[in-house]
């Protein structure tokens, strides 16, 4: 995998405009965006195009079969973030490298509770007050904008 490059890491996307703005926002941010089969949609989809604007073509998007061929292709030393309504520690207070992958569940089933639980020391949440959880593509905003901030 490319070095400087922050990754974001979509597992089993179900709605279509979700995935196009995140796309729209790694594209603005020069981040490589992931996307964990399977998916609720087809990327031809015409919902995910119009949320991804004319940018989509321009994604550097990956598909993969898993979340553990990604981790497998990324090397030993690549740093995995999780991010769950479930953590007890803020986004903000992990350390962040320009290489790291940052991990979002799909939108009704948020991450497996195996995968939490074999990597608690990296889950993180985002506070919020009177919601369970934030809409997906603001939820990656959040977090890449304050990662990006760590490392600047």
């Amino acid at each position: 995998m490319e070095a400087g490059m922050f990754h974001v890491v979509l597992v089993e996307p179900q709605i279509p405009p979700n995935t196009g703005n995140v796309g729209r926002l790694c594209l603005a941010t020069n981040t490589r965006l992931h996307l964990i089969e399977p998916l609720g949609f087809s990327l031809d989809d015409r919902q995910l195009k119009r949320a991804g604007l004319d940018y989509w073509k321009d994604v550097d998007c990956h598909r993969w079969p898993s979340l553990e061929a990604l981790q497998a292709a990324s090397g030993p030393k690549s740093v995995f973030h999780y991010f769950t309504t479930k953590a007890e520690r803020d986004h903000w207070s992990a350390n962040y490298g320009s290489d790291d992958y940052l991990v979002f569940g799909c939108e009704t089933r948020g991450l497996p509770e195996t995968l939490l639980r074999a990597n608690w020391e990296h889950c993180r949440r985002i506070p919020t007050a009177n919601v369970r959880s934030l809409n997906l593509s603001v939820s990656v905003g959040i977090v890449l904008f304050e990662a990006i901030r760590q490392t600047r």
